[in-house]
């Protein structure tokens, strides 16, 4: 796979494909981390001569439908506060202005106005590669999509490369997958076993400690023969529970936090052998047993909560882990939505060794899948 690093950029026009879907406000953007997560690359390409076509998705609006709410206005906005020089927004790869204005750095209208993004088609691909010298992939949270920006473009561009973010990710998920130090402690939560299902069998080969949380955890429980109550947990995943229980390496918790609804009607801290069938599990206390695997732990993999985070009722669990994960010493990465949420909202993520930007991609990733993005760069080395 060519790097970026590697290549010549001096006078070269180049499409950077990043992954700047980040939540929007009152047209201003919410949380700037994806954003600030692609600044390097951005501003090494600037350092080195180059002009700057950046691609991008927001949300879903319907293809071929050009939605105010979903366009990039604010994002371009906010590069150039970030950047403390002039972003242009172009609205179709067929403007005569894109890589003739004066300014550096363009941004392309949400990719997903385009007919044929999630097609993978080869008419926007082979439009995108066009359009520039060189084709760098630098979106780690899309790289398991294989549509036309994803995919298409980087097959039919004349030359392609990872981009320095992309390479950090591959680096970071690559050290807890395949070049780990043991003991390795996992943290898998989550509402449901089915969605990290190949997640946690693949890491159950490798981990000596796997810790679940949230929804995962009530099936746990449940196979293991305790009353759940109300709680979300899956009937048809308990007999796959009950086989990775046999293994020895998953850690149930001791002591739950219930309460009768999500808002916390009656909540009670109480042993899990204690549930009432009308009550629900939504938080779950750290034992002695992942407290000291967290702490002999050379390397810790961090995916989901623990329980029901943003209730300050139901917090605990997720914020003592994270805050043990930080007084780690171990190579720890943090992986999906909910898990950066947590880490921004109990520590800094600078007490994590790696967050990833990746959620579905950081899954497939870890699951051990070549993802769609990663394949296509290989191909053009």
């Amino acid at each position: 796979m060519n790097n970026l690093s590697e290549l010549t950029l001096e006078n070269k026009k180049l499409i950077i494909r990043v992954d700047m879907n980040v939540p929007i406000h009152n047209g201003a953007v919410y949380d700037q981390t994806r954003i600030l997560a692609s600044i390097p690359t951005i501003k090494y390409c600037l350092g080195k001569g180059a002009k700057i076509l950046l691609v991008s998705h927001l949300g879903r609006p319907i293809e071929g439908e050009p939605d105010s709410i979903f366009s990039l206005k604010p994002i371009a906005e906010c590069l150039i506060k970030i950047l403390g020089e002039e972003v242009d927004l172009v609205s179709e790869l067929n403007d005569t202005s894109i890589f003739n204005s004066s300014s550096r750095v363009q941004v392309l209208e949400n990719i997903r106005f385009f007919e044929g993004e999630k097609a993978n088609s080869n008419i926007l691909g082979k439009l995108l590669a066009d359009c520039c010298d060189i084709y760098v992939f630098d979106a780690f949270g899309t790289s398991h999509r294989e549509q036309a920006s994803t995919h298409s473009a980087i097959v039919q561009s004349n030359q392609a490369c990872a981009g320095l973010l992309l390479v950090k990710e591959i680096t970071a998920l690559t050290k807890v997958l395949n070049e780990y130090e043991n003991p390795y402690t996992a943290v898998i939560g989550g509402s449901k076993v089915s969605t990290k299902l190949e997640l946690i069998k693949n890491i159950n080969t490798k981990a000596d400690f796997v810790i679940v949380g949230g929804g995962i955890a009530n099936t746990f429980i449940k196979a293991a023969g305790h009353e759940v109550g109300i709680s979300l947990y899956e009937e048809s995943m308990l007999d796959i529970a009950k086989d990775l229980l046999d293994g020895g390496k998953i850690i149930l918790p001791d002591t739950v936090i219930t309460s009768l609804t999500f808002e916390g009607e009656e909540v009670s801290e109480k042993n899990i052998s204690d549930v009432n069938s009308n009550e629900m599990i939504l938080d779950q206390l750290l034992t002695t047993k992942m407290i000291e695997a967290i702490n002999a732990s050379k390397t810790i993999l961090w995916n989901g909560p623990l329980g029901v985070f943003e209730n300050q009722l139901f917090e605990i669990g997720t914020r003592d882990l994270a805050q043990a994960i930080a007084a780690s010493s171990a190579f720890s990465i943090a992986g999906g939505g909910e898990t950066i949420s947590a880490v921004n909202k109990f520590i800094k993520a600078d007490d994590v060794s790696y967050c990833s930007t990746g959620g579905g991609a950081f899954l497939e990733f870890m699951e051990g899948k070549d993802l769609p993005s990663i394949q296509a760069l290989k191909s053009k080395s």
